[in-house]
């Protein structure tokens, strides 16, 4: 996950305004809400942190997609509140991830690696599906390739719950998710503080 994914795309005129490529957006805003509600849960009921913080890129992408139909066209500082109020939740749920890790790591929780594998296998295949679907716009403007750019990296994420699950399954324990975790949750916290201070610079321009 990057800054620059966090970013909602700027209003441009032609194609990305187009019917086609507004309906795509609201698929794509429509399966990462789903997606994003299906890792939460399933992390809670597996105990596992890597699928929380595997549910931030979720998070991420549909306040992306949303705030982008949302704001289609209004003023630059509307754009800049938008995201700083969604850089702030994000942080803020980077926070709660982390600190579920801790807890389990003190607490000494084993995660379901099924159940991980499963929610990280349909997460992946959502991510690819979204791709696809924004494929044809991938050579668009720097806008519309980032949005593409993004639902394809996070397909990378989904990789490593994954990975995180055949770690749990074969060592028994459970520091493969707490490791990819962390490195997860981390990257989103850093991302949320770069989209914080871009809207805030633009908000005191």
């Amino acid at each position: 996950m990057s800054a620059h994914c966090c970013q909602p795309p700027e209003p441009e005129q032609g194609k990305s305004l187009d019917g086609r490529y507004r309906k795509i957006l609201w698929i794509a805003l429509i399966v990462n809400i789903t997606m994003f509600v299906v890792e939460i849960v399933s992390g809670v009921k597996a105990n596992s942190v890597s699928l929380l913080a595997d549910s931030l890129d979720f998070l991420g992408d549909a306040a992306n997609y949303g705030i982008s139909l949302w704001v289609l066209g209004m003023a630059l500082t509307v754009r800049a509140k938008a995201s700083l109020i969604k850089a702030l939740s994000m942080a803020a749920f980077g926070v709660w991830v982390l600190g579920s890790a801790v807890w389990h790591f003190v607490s000494g929780v084993i995660p379901s690696a099924e159940t991980m594998g499963i929610i990280g296998v349909v997460a992946l295949a959502a991510n690819l599906g979204v791709a696809a679907l924004l494929y044809a716009y991938r050579d668009g403007d720097s806008n519309m390739r980032s949005v593409w750019l993004c639902t394809r990296n996070d397909a990378l994420g989904n990789v490593a719950v994954i990975l995180a699950a055949i770690g749990v399954f074969g060592t028994g324990a459970a520091w493969p998710d707490l490791l990819v975790a962390i490195i997860m949750a981390s990257l989103a916290l850093h991302s949320a503080w770069s989209v914080i201070m871009h809207a805030r610079s633009e908000l005191s321009g």
